[in-house]
């Protein structure tokens, strides 16, 4: 948890959302006067890349031919939809 005064909040609010966004911190506390008033916090929590990447491994099955030109398909994407 980090404290920021409101002026240090006004002039750095951009690199305080990155800093809750990206999770390098967890919540920022702004406080004025030295007295606590405001709580930055992300909305979702963050997920680290480790756990994003790959997630859906193992749920699909891609056929071999995959790649394969397929007529109806393009014929969607050339305006052919018939």
């Amino acid at each position: 948890m980090n404290y920021v005064n409101m002026l240090e909040a006004k002039s750095s609010l951009s690199r305080l959302v990155e800093d809750v966004e990206t999770g390098r911190e967890a919540e920022i506390i702004i406080a004025r006067g030295g007295r606590p008033v405001a709580r930055l916090v992300p909305l979702e929590p963050a997920v680290p890349v480790e756990q994003r990447i790959g997630v859906a491994r193992g749920a699909f099955e891609v056929p071999d031919d995959i790649d394969a030109h397929n007529d109806a398909v393009a014929s969607l994407f050339h305006g052919d939809a018939g």
